[in-house]
């Protein structure tokens, strides 16, 4: 059975209670709903799968997905979304390589919403019109968002086929829609 968002949701709470890493999970899932529209397929499921990809990160934050594979599979979870969010760690903390469109978008974009959420928190209207030129000129900055990984970017770009615009393009697209939700309605749009 795939995995809910619900479910997901569920599970991911009885690890993460940080607000940012609330937050990065919740950028991830829409980045992945967004993914999975854009390769026709299911987007909740993909959706969940990206809430949950960083389940052990806050309580071990240097042993990150060494406690999830045998947690989420005592779960429910089913293993082809374990794989999934082990390979987001390929060459980092897992030697699981990105080889499905899911598995490799996971791969991509848990680095780049990372600069999306950067570059958006820099506008006072935040992501509601963020473009994917602005968003191109802070990816080429190296010295902005400095700890998000733009060769890992690059790399997952080029297991899925795409160009870095393409793939910032369907996040922004996809994030767009919850920004207040994830705090990136800017600082002209709060209520």
């Amino acid at each position: 059975m795939a995995l809910t968002l619900e479910r997901a949701k569920e599970i991911n709470k009885t690890m993460v209670t940080e607000d940012h890493l609330i937050i990065h999970s919740l950028n991830v899932c829409y980045a992945m709903g967004a993914m999975a529209r854009h390769f026709g397929a299911d987007e909740e499921h993909w959706m969940a799968v990206g809430y949950l990809h960083d389940y052990d990160y806050e309580k071990f934050p240097d042993e990150h997905l060494q406690h999830t594979e045998k947690e989420l599979l005592s779960e429910g979870v089913d293993p082809e979304d374990v794989r999934a969010i082990l390979s987001h760690g390929w060459g980092i903390c897992t030697d699981v390589e990105p080889l499905t469109d899911m598995e490799k978008s996971l791969f991509t974009v848990d680095e780049l919403t990372g600069i999306i959420q950067a570059a958006a928190r820099m506008r006072p209207n935040g992501i509601t019109d963020l473009n994917t030129k602005s968003f191109m000129k802070k990816f080429k900055d190296k010295k902005f968002a400095a700890k998000c990984d733009r060769e890992l970017i690059r790399k997952g770009c080029e297991l899925l086929g795409m160009e870095v615009r393409d793939v910032a393009e369907i996040c922004i697209d996809g994030m767009r829609p919850h920004a207040e939700e994830i705090g990136l309605q800017g600082t002209e749009n709060r209520s």
